[in-house]
């Protein structure tokens, strides 16, 4: 079974981009400990664009899927009174699955 990615694409002004940030390094480590778990990166834009790119790999869509139902409504607010404004101004969800892979050759690097 092939891993999937989940890409959460988050159009966020310029003056929201510092909290979007401390919003989710407030949360660092809430999503690892989820079964299925294998992968995330928070991607800031660097030229030309608003968009910030969310990045989580699971090893199945039964994993994100049990995930979205669970801890990731809590995470976004549905405990600990974060009924704050969302930081991002739209979402969007994009789904892929894992069809290749690579990782870097680590006998080539010297000590």
């Amino acid at each position: 079974m092939a891993s999937v990615v989940k890409i959460n694409v988050l159009t966020v002004p310029a003056e929201q981009r510092e909290e979007l940030e401390r919003r989710f390094a407030s949360r660092a480590g809430a999503v690892e400990g989820q079964d299925g778990f294998e992968w995330f990166e928070l991607l800031r834009p660097v030229e030309g664009t608003d968009t910030y790119l969310v990045y989580t790999r699971w090893r199945s869509e039964e994993d994100f899927q049990n995930w979205m139902r669970g801890s990731m409504r809590q995470a976004h607010g549905g405990s600990g009174g974060e009924g704050r404004k969302p930081a991002a101004s739209g979402s969007e969800l994009w789904s892929f699955e894992v069809v290749q892979q690579a990782a870097p050759v680590r006998g080539d690097r010297p000590a």
